[in-house]
């Protein structure tokens, strides 16, 4: 039975569904955010102001974190918190890709206890509570033994396999890479990758749905040092991430260079 947070985020990430379908194919209005951070549409603020309103009523005390909200400092002191990315890998929806995701986390303390990433236009919703195991479309997940580092299928990005990142070698894989970094978490915990990395920092809407999918399918989840990620932070960024099963997590580690 899902607890009460996972069935409201599973609700509200469905909602949020609905509205990205009918902007779909629509060319919505769009522009660049600027510094870096890729395009926005009106799409991902009706999505965005539909999710606050609708999960904030329903939680009143919690926090809110969003990748199109401003953010607010007194998030800081609940306890329990929103953390959304309304519609993850927008550059895709625009350009007519199915491969962008709604992800919805509850932070709790610091650390994820419900997620929800949800692929309308794939069919696919990853979900997973603390403690209670991570599903896709229903179905239990679970990491399988992971291949030898040179066989390992890994979802990465050509630049962070740069020599000068790995002073024990750059791991000689199959490449892929999704538009959608929450999918990427999600498709390790399902198997049909081996592990995901990357150097750069990361923001915390980007990762803390999957995160927790992730590591309740039993996969090692950790920034680029390999410390435990933590959430509701003052900065919400992360300085990079590496998840992959255990013996699969020690030899990326053991090869990447020391963060500066």
């Amino acid at each position: 039975m899902l607890g009460p947070d996972l069935a409201l985020l599973g609700e509200a990430a469905r909602a949020a569904g609905a509205i990205a379908r009918r902007h779909f194919g629509t060319r919505p209005r769009a522009w660049e955010k600027g510094a870096g951070q890729g395009p926005v549409s009106e799409a991902d603020l009706e999505i965005d102001a539909m999710l606050r309103a609708r999960l904030t009523a329903a939680r009143p005390g919690y926090g809110w974190l969003s990748e199109e909200s401003p953010d607010d400092p007194a998030r800081l002191a609940a306890t329990d918190l929103f953390v959304v990315d309304p519609l993850d890998g927008t550059r895709a929806f625009l350009d007519g890709r199915p491969e962008f995701a709604h992800a919805l986390a509850v932070v709790r303390g610091g650390r994820p206890v419900a997620a929800v990433v949800h692929l309308p236009l794939l069919g696919l919703t990853y979900e997973a509570s603390a403690g209670g195991g991570a599903r896709l479309n229903g179905r239990p997940l679970a990491a399988a033994p992971p291949p030898a580092l040179a066989a390992a299928r890994l979802l990465v990005g050509r630049s962070q396999l740069a020599p000068g990142l790995w002073p024990g070698g750059a791991p000689v894989a199959a490449r892929q890479a999704r538009p959608a970094l929450a999918w990427r978490l999600c498709l390790v915990a399902e198997g049909a990758y081996d592990g995901t990395l990357t150097f750069r920092d990361v923001w915390h809407w980007d990762i803390a749905a999957g995160a927790l999918v992730a590591g309740e399918a039993g996969l090692v989840v950790t920034d680029r040092a390999g410390a435990p990620l933590r959430f509701n932070t003052a900065v919400p960024r992360s300085p990079g991430l590496v998840v992959a099963p255990a013996a699969l997590h020690d030899d990326l580690r053991a090869r990447m260079a020391a963060p500066s």
